[in-house]
């Protein structure tokens, strides 16, 4: 007869711990695609880019050549040479295709998102025309001026026009799940989160996350916002799982043990896939053009621009502000007098609200608003405290009783702050800038949010443009401060636009 074993002299089998997509491919529907797709459509784009600027530069060369001469055959004299200006038009066409290339404009990293690719388009020109002039001087070549500043200014403009009706195209190709580029998040959980949060909340976000490769302690699935991904691996077969899911790229999310020999090493691995590495800073308040990265034998250091709040860029800013403030209140004028008469009609009290706000350095002004509530509101404050459904130290109520009819309608299309430009004309505000705050929530700022009182306060902001009262304290207070670290003229030109498009499809206004 057998003797009878103990529990404690069983020794059950270790099961290792095994990764799902590794033996799922369901979680991933395209795994199984060839890795190149994003190399094919990143160039597919920029084809389509180059056949896109290459119609607009040349229009713009003919239509100028035409409206300036007409149908003369006007010639250019260069020396013993005599080209007419419609081969100078060609010569100028090529020369702008050729600039557009020399600052990577059609550059995959930056096209379909962000600031850089109108900047790039916009230094090319600048470099043409500096090109152009200083050539005509040297070789003393009398160029029809107003030739030029028909051409160069409007192609510019088409150009600019041409892209982004391009970037629309692409964002709904890509909310289709096309032109993306699938990508692994390699990091801790806490900074894994953080990244594919980031990525969520861009629309426009170039990445797919289709997994994630965490350190530390094994699991199958990380929740982020409610949504599973699948762990794919750790960071010591990221490269084997990459290779599985048809991942394009991975990025890195913080700091991974190891350090830089460990990113050097993965580095070299991925590199015989051609998938692409790419490293968080870690600097989430400072933006790309800030940047500088520059070798020093070996060794990448990393240089950051301090701010600018004072010199030149703040005199150009100041009378752009002055310029449109005092055209839109002349073309505003109509529609002031009949928003003023509404308001009258609507409701007893004064057109106007004045209430008082904290401006750049702490200096206190009177805001102008046309007044959307009650002329007791401010009185009638306290009884609804209770009912704040607003974001940290902000007062919001979806559905506020001292709305009035009128303003309930002008707040949804932000009518009511149009009155803000002769606040911008006096100097008070800015057209672009963080939201102007009160004194008692300047009293609870944190050290840090002082920071947003750098610069004078906008009557439109990246707060404006991302969610206005859908947003929540945290979100305001960090979209604010990075305006502040980051701001510049063509950020505020492109805010000027969103804003414009928000005006029209009102979100998160109330």
């Amino acid at each position: 007869m057998a003797q009878s074993r103990s529990t404690a002299d069983i020794v059950l089998p270790v099961q290792p711990f095994v990764f799902p997509s590794f033996t799922t491919a369901r979680h991933f529907g395209q795994a199984g695609r060839t890795k190149s797709a994003a190399v094919v459509w990143n160039r597919r784009y920029a084809r389509i880019l180059t056949v896109s600027d290459a119609v607009v530069v040349f229009t713009a060369a003919l239509v100028g050549h035409a409206a300036w001469f007409g149908l003369e055959e006007a010639k250019l004299r260069v020396g013993p040479f005599a080209p007419t200006y419609l081969i100078i038009s060609c010569l100028i066409g090529l020369a702008w295709m050729l600039a557009l290339q020399a600052y990577r404009s059609r550059d995959a990293r930056i096209t379909g998102i962000g600031t850089d690719e109108y900047k790039r388009v916009v230094n090319a020109t600048v470099a043409l025309m500096g090109t152009l002039a200083l050539v005509s001087v040297v070789f003393q070549i009398d160029i029809a001026r107003g030739y030029f500043g028909l051409v160069l200014p409007g192609g510019t403009a088409g150009l600019i026009a041409a892209r982004w009706l391009l970037r629309r195209w692409l964002q709904m190709q890509r909310r289709k799940g096309k032109y993306l580029s699938r990508v692994v998040v390699l990091g801790q959980p806490r900074d894994v989160r953080y990244v594919v949060n980031q990525i969520g909340r861009k629309s426009r976000a170039a990445y797919q996350v289709v997994g994630v490769a965490l350190t530390g302690k094994k699991r199958a699935w990380l929740e982020v916002n409610g949504a599973q991904l699948p762990v794919v691996s750790d960071a010591e077969t990221v490269v084997e799982a990459v290779a599985r899911v048809g991942a394009d790229a991975v990025i890195v999310a913080g700091q991974t043990k190891g350090g830089s020999r460990y990113i050097q090493e993965l580095g070299w691995q991925l590199e015989e896939s051609s998938t692409e590495l790419i490293l968080t800073t870690g600097l989430t308040n400072v933006a790309g053009p800030r940047i500088h990265a520059r070798p020093v034998e070996g060794l990448p250091l990393m240089h950051v621009e301090l701010p600018q709040y004072t010199g030149a860029r703040h005199a150009f800013k100041r009378i752009f502000d002055v310029v449109v403030s005092c055209a839109a209140l002349l073309a505003l004028v109509p529609l002031f007098a009949m928003l003023a008469i509404l308001v009258k009609k609507d409701s007893p009290g004064p057109v106007l609200f004045r209430q008082e706000r904290v401006g750049r350095g702490g200096r206190k002004f009177l805001m102008l608003k046309f007044r959307s509530m009650v002329e007791t509101a401010e009185d009638d404050l306290a009884g609804l405290l209770d009912q704040n459904e607003g974001a940290g130290l902000m007062f919001k109520i979806q559905n506020d009783p001292r709305i009035t009819r009128v303003g309930a309608w002008m707040r949804r299309y932000s009518l009511d702050e149009l009155p803000q430009f002769w606040n911008v004309l006096i100097g008070d505000m800015s057209l672009v800038g963080p939201r102007p705050p009160l004194q008692r929530e300047v009293d609870s700022y944190e050290k840090r949010v002082h920071r947003r009182l750098y610069i004078k306060p906008g009557i439109t902001g990246m707060w404006q443009t991302n969610g206005r009262s859908n947003l929540s304290w945290q979100d305001s207070i960090r979209l604010d401060l990075y305006y502040v670290e980051n701001w510049s003229l063509t950020g505020d030109l492109i805010i000027l636009w969103r804003t414009a498009v928000q005006m029209v499809k009102p979100l998160g206004a109330f």
